[in-house]
């Protein structure tokens, strides 16, 4: 009998339960040397190239792109071919789930190798590693360099997003180091078709992230099917509640009967995978409570920089009243009080919500604050942000007035004990002395767990907020 190994998803780093398929670099029946790259995987925060444990055959892969995988399950299973380096047995790997192969964070847009980050305990405070809150991590490598694929060598995550954007990766021109392909690259090319290389010989014009392309069978093709009548309510561009005939249709919701008008369920993954279960653990550990008021902008001097106004306002608020900028132990029933102001920012993206740490903000004046967010913007969107950046903060902020909303109840995640929400700037018609006028007004909310703080100690955070917001300059 022909002996087999089963490799199961090791522990990518992250902490998190699960990670999706993004890419397989083989197929089963294809034969693979030892710690070539086998699949890359999509966690809470990075794409993630996992190599071969083993030299061999491969007889079977756990799913295919967008399967979630649950750490420790099978992902693959190997003939080991005694004629090829294989690993010695017991040789430590730097994981925790049997057979592992060490599996490696990719997180650098220049297609290069991203230093290696401390370890959890090596954090501010012991703090895990955050997408949105606190999750546990291990110590992992965090170090790639850009791997040959197809003949194309870019870094796992720059293949993610060409396939994200029906990129060719094979007609994109390289700029990186030795011919890499970074995300520079590949946004170029998404942005500006016409500057795409020509296609290879025997590929197709359309967008295949890689040169798996290349080694798929083509379909023969096959007529359209016929398109089918619409009913007489479904008629012209769009449905209406009225028949052509102009009377009302009968309707009724949906059911085990009738499926057409309900959706496909549609898997969380990655970051939203990751924020969802996190929102559900702050709900179940947090007793939040939320003030609201609104900061008048009325006596400002000039154009300025709404959100670094608001971070010193909180840096101001945080030295008044310690309380709030500090992490609560509910286990324990213990208060840990931060000397320093850490503030974590919230960064929506199509993928998810971020919160990476504006580090050190009471030691900042406006300019730098505007270029830390900015800084943090940008690794983020890039996904290139380190682990310890969204680590650690000791109180957060969302401006989630930026969008639309005036008030909100935004989520305290746990140990943090406050957070700050702001809302849309208006124009609101106030009474002075003497008659009325136009003020420039900010909404704020103020959510805070009231185990760890007192309501008087919340109201006097939020009246110190609010006088900062209030002066000129």
């Amino acid at each position: 009998m022909t002996d087999t190994k089963t490799f199961h998803l090791p522990d990518l780093g992250e902490g998190l339960p699960d990670a999706t398929i993004v890419e397989w670099f083989v197929k089963a029946g294809d034969s693979i040397r030892l710690d070539e790259p086998l699949v890359s995987m999509e966690t809470a925060k990075a794409v993630v190239e996992v190599p071969s444990p083993v030299s061999g055959k491969v007889l079977k892969l756990a799913g295919g792109a967008g399967e979630v995988v649950v750490t420790g399950a099978m992902l693959a299973v190997f003939e080991p071919d005694p004629n090829l380096p294989q690993r010695a047995e017991g040789q430590d790997t730097g994981h925790h789930h049997g057979d592992h192969a060490p599996a490696k964070v990719v997180a650098s847009d220049e297609g290069g190798e991203l230093p290696a980050q401390p370890a959890p305990s090596e954090a501010r405070g012991g703090d895990a590693g955050t997408v949105v809150g606190a999750m546990q991590s291990s110590d992992a490598v965090r170090s790639e360099q850009a791997i040959s694929v197809g003949g194309i060598k870019a870094m796992p995550v720059v293949r993610a997003l060409a396939k994200k954007l029906g990129v060719d990766l094979a007609r994109v021109r390289a700029t990186g180091a030795d011919g890499t392909v970074t995300l520079a690259d590949v946004k170029q090319a998404a942005a500006d078709p016409s500057a795409l290389l020509p296609s290879p010989p025997g590929r197709g014009a359309g967008g295949e992230g890689t040169a798996e392309a290349a080694r798929r069978p083509v379909a023969t093709s096959a007529p359209a099917p016929s398109p089918q009548p619409l009913s007489r309510g479904e008629r012209g561009s769009e449905r209406t509640p009225v028949s052509v005939a102009g009377k009302p249709m009968r309707t009724r919701p949906p059911g085990a009967a009738s499926t057409a008008a309900s959706g496909q369920p549609e898997q969380l993954k990655g970051v939203r995978r990751n924020m969802a279960r996190v929102m559900a653990d702050a709900h179940s550990k947090v007793v939040p409570t939320t003030l609201v008021d609104d900061a008048d902008l009325h006596a400002w001097i000039g154009k300025q920089d709404i959100t670094a106004r608001l971070v010193r306002a909180i840096v101001c608020a945080c030295r008044t009243v310690p309380a709030l900028n500090a992490w609560f132990d509910g286990d324990a029933l213990a208060v840990t009080r931060h000397p320093h102001v850490d503030v974590g920012i919230a960064v929506d993206t199509d993928d998810g919500l971020f919160v990476p740490a504006l580090r050190n903000a009471d030691m900042l004046d406006a300019r730098g604050i505007r270029e830390g967010i900015n800084r943090l913007r940008v690794q983020v969107e890039e996904r290139s942000i380190p682990a310890s950046e969204l680590a650690g903060y000791t109180i957060s902020l969302s401006n989630f007035g930026m969008f639309a909303g005036r008030y909100a109840t935004p989520v305290v995640v746990p140990p943090c004990v406050a957070i700050v929400g702001a809302g849309k700037l208006s124009h609101d018609v106030v009474a002075v002395i003497g008659g009325i006028e136009v003020h420039r007004r900010l909404p704020i909310s103020l959510t805070f767990d009231h185990r760890a703080a007192t309501g008087g100690e919340a109201a006097r955070f939020l009246k110190a907020l609010l006088d900062d917001m209030a002066l000129p300059h």
